[in-house]
């Protein structure tokens, strides 16, 4: 769930960013802002990893995960 939280956190961060760098550019901030937060929420949700369809792609994924908490 961490996980999850970090990726929508940095999308929302960089779209607020690019939206204080065109509101700047074109001088209207609180638009560019706003529509800065709105593609910051859309590149986070996109960023989320996919959940696999099948149940042996889901096992390996589960595994693969087990091993890199172990390793960390």
């Amino acid at each position: 769930m961490k996980a999850k939280q970090k990726i929508s956190g940095l999308g929302l961060a960089l779209g607020a960013a690019l939206g204080v760098v065109f509101g700047v550019i074109v001088g209207n901030m609180g638009v560019w802002l706003a529509v800065g937060v709105a593609i910051g929420v859309a590149l986070g949700a996109s960023m989320r990893k996919k959940q696999p369809d099948c149940p042996h792609c889901a096992e390996l994924q589960q595994s693969q995960g087990a091993i890199q908490r172990r390793l960390s």
